[in-house]
């Protein structure tokens, strides 16, 4: 069994993740790199072994959860266990919007991608977290899955209407709440973590790197003294 920390990181081969993934790394953590292209999954950990990290590609495809049972079957071999889960994968369709305009497939795409995507990830990789001493399931939320500042008109959230998007936030942050409940007698540590309002390929504009986003995920991962939490920069925020 590996001594190092595992983590598995999806979503890993760009921006946040990566970031995620390579600070992770840098703590002495082995890093598997989610993602269902090899090419650019194994760029990825090349790019990061070349600084002498310890980082590895191994295939996800949140849309063929065949791939997640045979990742889980893979890490079971080679580590014997998970120590920490980011459930990092996400999309933006720009066809999403608000509830009157919104592209219904867009919706379902990002329902399937965000949250039926990490919901599946969690599933497959349950029996290794449950081998690891102290697991950490860190699940990439936003301040836009809250219910309670969508509904403040006082709040800068208030006007970003985007039915697919928010509504898949939010139900990552329900998955965060019935996990927590679920895990804890297995101590088991699971929160929501919004990193801020990074520039990414996804968002294609923002006030922080995603170096800088990364930080408040990579510390829940580590060093996660609470669960069922729902946290962003700032501190905590509402459901």
């Amino acid at each position: 069994m590996t001594e190092k920390k595992i983590a598995l990181v999806t979503g890993a081969n760009k921006g946040i993740g990566l970031a995620i993934a390579r600070q992770l790394a840098e703590a002495g953590v082995h890093v598997l790199i989610g993602a269902r292209d090899e090419t650019r999954g194994t760029a990825a950990a090349a790019q990061l072994a070349a600084d002498g990290l310890a980082a590895d590609w191994i295939r996800l495809d949140l849309d063929d959860h065949a791939t997640l049972d045979a990742a889980a079957a893979e890490m079971e071999a080679r580590h014997g266990r998970l120590d920490i889960l980011v459930n990092n994968a996400g999309i933006f369709d720009p066809a999403d919007g608000a509830p009157g305009a919104a592209s219904v497939k867009a919706v379902r795409r990002v329902m399937e991608v965000n949250f039926i995507g990490a919901l599946a990830v969690t599933q497959a990789m349950l029996p290794l977290l449950r081998k690891s001493p102290a697991a950490r399931i860190v699940n990439l939320s936003s301040s836009l899955g809250s219910l309670a500042l969508n509904g403040d008109p006082s709040s800068t959230y208030y006007a970003q209407q985007f039915i697919g998007y928010n509504a898949s936030k939010a139900a990552m942050n329900m998955l965060t709440v019935q996990l927590h409940e679920a895990l804890k007698s297995d101590g088991i540590k699971v929160n929501s973590v919004s990193p801020g309002f990074v520039k990414t390929d996804l968002t294609g504009y923002g006030t922080m790197t995603p170096e800088e986003g990364a930080r408040l995920p990579v510390h829940f991962a580590l060093h996660a003294g609470e669960s069922g939490l729902f946290v962003e920069p700032d501190g905590r925020s509402p459901w």
